[in-house]
Parts: C-alpha cells; sequence; structure tokens
C-alpha cells in the first residue's frame, strides 16, 4: 500500500460517517416525545427517577446529563431525545471500523492488501455504514428516548472491542481488550439486556482464531461453552450476586439486630476481599488463566454497579418509583422482572395446557416470600409469603425447550401442526359449575341434576366438535388458496 496511508482514511471515513449520521439524525430529532416508553424515559432520566423492571439506570444517568444542557423546561424532553441521536451516531462509526476490520482479514487470508484493495474496503464499508444510518428501523430509534439506540451502540462496541482482542489476543497485554469487553458487559445491563447478544459472536473469534481446524466435535464444544458463559453471566453472577446481598441483609438484620444496610455492607466487604485475595493468590502462584477469569468477572460487577441509582433513588422516595427496589432484594425481584411471569426457556408449558387446565396434583406454585423494613421493630418482616400465588399449568402438557408456547398465537400453531386431540375429562365435576348458570342443585332433585349435567356435557361435546370442524374446513381453504 504505497503512498496510501489506511488507518488515516479509516480514521477519516469513519468520522464522516458519524458526521452524516449525527447531522441526519439531529435535523430529524423528535422534539418531545413519541409513543410507547419513551415519556416515563424523559421523565425518569430527567429527575434521575425509577422506571419499569428491569430499568435503564445507565441510560437515565446519561439522559440526566444530556438534560442539563436544557435552556428550558420545553427542551428537556428533547435534549434526552439528542442522547439516542448521539448513541446512534457513534454505532454507526464503530460499525464502519469494525467492518474495515472484517474486510481486511478476509482479503488478507487470500492477497496482499494493496492500495486499490484497500479502497475497496473503505469504499464497501463506508456505503455499508451509510446504508444502516438510513435504514428504517435504526433510523426510528435513533430520534427517540428509547433504550435500543444505545442498546445498539454498546453492540457495536463490544463487537469492535471483540475483533480487537482477536488482532491482539496473543501478545503481552492482548486481555486488556477482554477486561474492556467485560466491563461494557457489565455496563449494558444499565440500558438493556440484549447487548449480551454480543457475547456469542466475541466467543466464535476466540475459537476461529485458536482452531484453524473446524471440526464438528469442537465445534459443538465451542457453542456449549459459549452458551455457558452467556447464562452464567445473566442468570449466575448477577442474579445470585443480588440474591447474595439480599439474604445476609436480611440475617444480619434479623438475627443479630444490626440496623438496615449493615448486611448489605457486610457483603460487599466480603465480596471485595475474595476478589483481592484471589487476585493476590492467582498472581503469586502463576495462575494467569485464573487471574484473567477472575478480573473479568470483577469488571463485569463493576460495570453492572451503576445498578445503585436504582436503590439509592427509590430510598429517595422520588414521584415514579416503580416496583420501589429500595433494598438488595427488592432489587433482585426488580432484576428478575418477577411482576411479568416467565417465558420458560428449557422446559415450560405448550399451548395445549390451555385447554388442559391446571395440574391435578399440583394446582398451584409458592413464591419467594416478600420482605419489607419495619422501622418500628427495626427488622425485615413478611407482608406477603406468596403461598399458592401463582397457577401451575397441567405437567402432562410441558416439553423439553418448548417452542409452540404463546397462547396468544394458538390459531397460527393449529395451521401448521393440525387440531390436537381434544377429549372430555368424563370424570369432572360438572355440578359445580351449574351455578354459573344460575342453576340451584339443592333445589333440584337427583334426576333433574343428572339431567342438566347430561345437558351441558352435551354442549360441552357440541363446542369440541364445532372447534374442530372450523378448523379443519379453515385448513381446506387455505390449501386451496395456497397450495404448496
Amino acid at each position: 500500500m504505497m503512498n496510501f496511508n489506511f488507518n488515516k482514511w479509516n480514521t477519516i471515513l469513519g468520522w464522516t460517517t458519524f458526521a452524516i449520521a449525527l447531522i441526519t439524525y439531529s435535523l430529524t430529532v423528535e422534539p418531545t416525545m413519541s409513543f410507547w416508553d419513551c415519556g416515563e424515559y424523559i421523565s425518569t432520566s430527567a429527575k434521575l427517577e425509577v422506571g419499569h423492571p428491569p430499568g435503564a439506570p445507565l441510560f437515565q444517568i446519561l439522559g440526566a446529563f444530556f438534560a442539563m444542557f436544557a435552556t428550558s423546561k420545553e427542551s428537556i424532553a428533547l435534549m434526552v431525545n439528542m442522547l439516542s441521536v448521539f448513541s446512534s451516531a457513534f454505532t454507526i462509526l464503530f460499525m464502519f471500523w469494525s467492518s474495515t476490520i472484517v474486510l481486511r482479514k478476509i482479503i488478507s487470508q487470500y492477497t496482499e492488501l494493496d492500495r486499490n484493495k484497500a479502497i475497496v474496503v473503505l469504499g464497501s464499508s463506508f456505503v455499508g455504514a451509510l446504508a444502516f444510518t438510513f435504514s428504517d428501523s435504526f433510523w426510528s430509534s435513533a430520534v427517540e428516548a428509547e433504550v435500543y439506540a444505545m442498546a445498539s451502540l454498546l453492540i457495536a462496541i463490544l463487537f469492535w472491542l471483540g475483533l480487537r482482542w482477536e488482532q491482539d489476543m496473543h501478545t503481552p497485554k492482548g486481555n486488556r481488550w477482554l477486561l474492556l469487553i467485560s466491563l461494557m458487559i457489565g455496563l449494558s445491563f444499565g440500558v438493556h439486556f440484549m447487548a449480551l447478544l454480543t457475547i456469542p459472536s466475541i466467543g466464535f473469534l476466540y475459537y476461529f482464531k485458536n482452531y484453524k481446524k473446524v471440526t464438528v466435535k469442537n465445534f459443538i464444544i465451542a457453542n456449549i461453552i459459549i452458551v455457558a458463559v452467556l447464562l452464567f453471566i445473566f442468570k449466575l453472577l448477577l442474579p445470585y450476586t443480588l440474591a447474595f446481598f439480599g439474604k445476609m441483609e436480611i440475617f444480619m438484620v434479623n438475627s443479630f439486630g444490626l440496623p438496615f444496610n449493615s448486611g448489605t455492607i457486610f457483603a460487599l466487604l466480603l465480596i471485595i476481599g475474595f476478589f483481592y485475595f484471589g487476585l493476590k493468590y492467582t498472581r503469586e502462584k502463576g495462575h494467569p488463566l485464573y487471574n484473567t477469569i477472575l478480573l473479568c468477572n470483577l469488571f463485569v460487577l463493576i460495570g453492572f454497579s451503576v445498578w445503585m441509582m436504582l436503590p439509592i433513588r427509590a430510598n429517595a422516595n422520588v414521584v415514579i418509583n416503580e416496583n420501589k427496589p429500595s433494598d438488595a432484594a427488592e432489587v433482585l425481584a426488580y432484576y428478575n422482572r418477577e411482576q411479568y411471569g416467565v417465558n420458560p426457556l428449557f422446559y415450560g408449558p405448550q399451548y395445549t395446557d390451555t385447554f388442559a387446565g391446571l395440574d391435578k396434583d399440583q394446582p398451584y406454585l409458592d413464591k419467594a416470600p416478600n420482605y419489607e423494613r419495619d422501622y418500628k421493630t427495626g427488622k425485615y418482616v413478611i407482608v406477603n409469603n406468596y403461598k399458592n400465588a401463582e397457577q401451575n399449568s397441567d405437567n402432562n402438557h410441558k416439553a423439553i425447550l418448548p417452542r409452540l408456547w404463546s397462547t396468544d398465537h394458538i390459531d397460527n400453531y393449529i395451521q401448521f401442526t393440525d387440531v390436537p386431540k381434544v377429549e372430555l375429562n368424563q370424570d369432572y365435576p360438572y355440578e359445580e359449575d351449574l351455578a354459573q348458570y344460575g342453576v340451584n342443585i339443592d333445589s333440584l332433585s337427583e334426576e333433574q341434576v343428572a339431567m342438566a349435567v347430561g345437558q351441558l356435557k352435551e354442549e360441552m361435546g357440541k363446542t369440541v366438535a364445532e372447534f374442530k370442524s372450523a378448523y379443519a374446513q379453515k385448513n381446506w381453504i387455505m390449501k386451496i388458496m395456497f397450495p404448496s
């Protein structure tokens, strides 16, 4: 590449894409607010309040910073919207730089990167970045106060950091990029959980860097390890750290009579001590791998510490204080989004449980008790033990990796899988349902009750038959209109 400075033009064109995106989004930014959660994010950012679970503390902190530049109360919404404008512009910048890194690596595997090929790399990356700049979905999120713009920025940064780590992986200080990746992963929890989806791509960068020969065996093992790392961070490291804080707080206060927050402080000291002595031991004993693993976990937790804003502001009793995550136990419930219920990932009900009712042996499940502070006694008291708080669907309709689970899409499922086999439960106590139809069984003879139950069974049988017939007819019409 004689007389052509690739790094110089890579920097110039990268910042050019940033400038184009910034100007475009600044000219089209929402002057006030748009639909969905934008109004809530503007309000909670401007005054550092607590929004809906699982929260976005980092977004709100930066939103509060942007709101400081508002010239009047009427322009606060505009300035919080500008946070998404800048986030999206930086997303385009890092997307361009990631593209040039990937294209240079691909070309260098087959031929030398001369001046003409370098121009092609820069030009194609420039076009690709601008195409994404003006894409409909990304442009829409870039001009309003929603978390998706900043989440996209974190995804772009994480992938770029992963590429830089791949370049320097086997150098003496190459793992500094890995530590920065860990920090950004922790910070991403303060915006939106979807940034975690970058972890698999970074994992494959490591895999293809260190395993030149790809086999079925090592590829499957790599996938298992990558998913394990993702689940460890999302389902183990952070929720169990919060649970540790919560359990220690309740134990220290209720068992030893210590003041509120003493258990939280003690848990923090234990964690600091664990990492201090763990890092010291692995360094003295010459275990660089374990030392790096500990550092990665530490940096994730440091990034996640932005969540401290939530209990701090919740205890300030701000106006918008959804779920009031004022202590470690409440923050864990806030993190787990317990108010929304769950969508089972590995094992759970299929849509057919709608027709089956509750499980015969265990129709209801208990949930974790809810503790709140009692300032009179100086202890945490259970305000709701949540006994039999959750309905348990029929276990016969549960499966591993349930994919057909949504009760809102039963119609679509049946079109592809046919009508499920529905049979009436002959032992069902129809007598108990007669009252719903205004029938007082105490005033009827046994013969009349039997006739009423028989009529009810007959109506239910007709309903099932009509259900099957309607879907059979619908599928027949669909096959005529859209033959395969």
